[in-house]
């Protein structure tokens, strides 16, 4: 049975552990509160930008372009984004399964006709020991997301499929539903698909960085309120004028919302690692809160026991003289 001394040096060793992982979640919780203030900013325009393209493509028969156009897939480049640091449970390992499942999908390509994006340094570490090829170092880009930054992506892989050096690109993400909820999200990045939901996947919470049951069940409440009152809503109009022409209309409209696309990526995979990491420190916290008291019940019962020995020994003495 360990000695007092060595039950009261645990105590103050978790105690400082304690410390550590309360302030980290609460910096985490701060960093979750701006990523989802910048959501807020970027969400409406890319969204509305989103619907007015697909359906302008979607409803105009000539409305063809060539990041519209399926081709036979012979080279392919993935968009991966995960963290640069760790203590957010499983979500860079989350990201790397899943690039790991895409990569087996085009195994047969070979490794040179596959090209990784990797948004942070937890994938690109993973690209370089799988042996595949990387397009460059984007730490900063994960720790800071800007619009610049995902500009320049979104140009180099452009011309890449526009030249032919690609044929089809996907993106590899976490989409941030709420501060509990964050969804891997494996989707198309060019051509762009048509057929997808006009919206897909656009329902966030931004208001809150709870992440407990019945904050969940309030959140819910809460979007089915606002999926009734949507309905009655007056559609966009989509009968649109074109003008100057197809090409220029599309020529300007589809760098936009490519750009615009890896942007809500990247923000959507910082805002959920910085939840992923509040609710892992949480957790952590309340483990430590747990074994602190299940060693102060037996530091108690050690003590108590050592008391009560010293007792009998006095009495013990005592009877004897």
């Amino acid at each position: 049975m360990p000695s007092l001394k060595e039950i009261k040096t645990r105590i103050a060793s978790v105690n400082s552990t304690r410390k550590i992982t309360s302030a980290m979640k609460m910096v985490a919780s701060s960093k979750l509160n701006h990523a989802q203030r910048m959501i807020g900013n970027m969400l409406p325009y890319e969204t509305l930008l989103e619907h007015i393209l697909k359906t302008f493509i979607a409803s105009e028969a000539d409305a063809r372009n060539v990041f519209t156009e399926e081709r036979p897939v012979k080279r392919v480049a993935l968009i991966v984004f995960s963290s640069n640091s760790s203590l957010c449970g499983g979500f860079n390992a989350n990201v790397i399964k899943l690039m790991e499942k895409a990569l087996q999908d085009y195994q047969d390509l070979g490794k040179d006709h596959i090209l990784i994006y990797p948004i942070g340094r937890r994938v690109a570490e993973k690209v370089t020991k799988l042996g595949y090829t990387s397009a460059g170092e984007f730490y900063e880009l994960a720790d800071k997301p800007n619009v610049q930054g995902c500009i320049d992506i979104a140009q180099e892989i452009g011309k890449k499929f526009v030249d032919g050096e690609i044929d089809k690109v996907e993106m590899i993400y976490h989409h941030f539903k709420s501060a509990g909820s964050q969804i891997l999200t494996r989707k198309t990045f060019l051509p762009i698909d048509l057929t997808e939901e006009l919206n897909a996947d656009k329902e966030r919470d931004l208001s809150s960085n709870l992440a407990t049951a019945k904050a969940q069940e309030y959140l819910r409440k809460k979007q089915e309120k606002k999926e009734r009152q949507q309905e009655s809503v007056k559609p966009l109009n989509d009968n649109f004028i074109v003008e100057p022409d197809m090409n220029t209309v599309l020529s300007r409209l589809i760098p936009k919302l490519a750009h615009l696309s890896i942007y809500t990526a990247l923000l959507d995979s910082n805002a959920s690692e910085h939840a992923a990491r509040m609710v892992a420190m949480q957790t952590a916290t309340d483990n430590a809160d747990e074994l602190l008291r299940d060693l102060n019940l037996q530091y108690n019962k050690s003590r108590q026991q050592a008391i009560t020995s010293e007792l009998l020994d006095i009495v013990g003495g005592s009877v004897n003289n």
